[in-house]
């Protein structure tokens, strides 16, 4: 079991944002969280990360107990992150951005190149160069996922990865999800986007109101009309 979440609650300030929630995702499974906008899908995120202070709870990650790390800490551990804001470096080239997600291999997880990840994505392969600030959006996606890639996690969590992508780059980054998939990679993944998570997910959870609503094959919620129009219905 690559990540165990168990009874996770974080708080802004006096808000408290998630409640005890609980999840799983193994080695080589995709799972996805979908949730509306406002559910606590970041928060859960940033809370497996310890970004935000006020966090409580238990995070294991490949056997191990992180919920007192620090988040460079459970960095280097290889758990991987792609925030939904992408946080590129706008003045850096492409490769120049790859090169600041390097990590050394570790043990049982995938190993990433420069040259396989230009393979999983062909749109940057010809961009070694350029700035990233001149890419397009679903560019500076593409290699924001590539850039966690480098660090060679064994699971990588991506917020959101097909907000406001063309159709063809929705399909390119979701044949390279599945690709990431076959090679072992963990993935957790926070989407509104039911269609887009059909293509790629083995799993599903809906949090609504930072708690857990629903936990299942994605066949179950696809046959469970009640539910999806309760917690993802606008």
């Amino acid at each position: 079991m690559t990540l165990e979440v168990s009874g996770l609650n974080a708080w802004y300030g006096k808000a408290h944002i998630l409640s005890d929630v609980t999840l799983r995702v193994a080695d080589g499974e995709a799972v996805v969280l979908l949730g509306r906008n406002g559910a606590g899908k970041s928060t859960l995120f940033r809370s497996i990360l310890r970004l935000i202070p006020d966090v409580r709870g238990r995070v294991v990650f490949n056997g191990r107990d992180i919920s007192n790390l620090s988040t460079y800490e459970i960095v280097r551990l290889g758990l991987g992150y792609v925030p939904e804001d992408r946080r590129i470096f706008t003045e850096l080239t492409v490769e120049e951005n790859l090169e600041t997600g390097r990590q050394d291999p570790r043990p049982g997880a995938p190993v990433w190149t420069k040259d396989k990840l230009y393979a999983l994505f062909p749109n940057l392969a010809a961009m070694g160069s350029r700035p990233a600030g001149r890419m397009s959006g679903g560019e500076q996606q593409m290699l924001t996922v590539a850039r966690s890639l480098m660090g060679n996690p064994s699971l990588v969590l991506l917020d959101e990865p097909s907000e406001g992508l063309a159709p063809k780059i929705l399909e390119d980054m979701a044949a390279a999800i599945l690709v990431m998939k076959r090679q072992g990679l963990g993935i957790l993944l926070a989407e509104q986007n039911l269609h887009f998570a059909r293509a790629i997910a083995d799993r599903a959870y809906i949090i609504e109101k930072g708690r857990i609503r629903f936990e299942g094959p994605l066949a179950k919620l696809e046959a469970d009309a009640g539910i999806r129009n309760a917690y993802l219905a606008l």
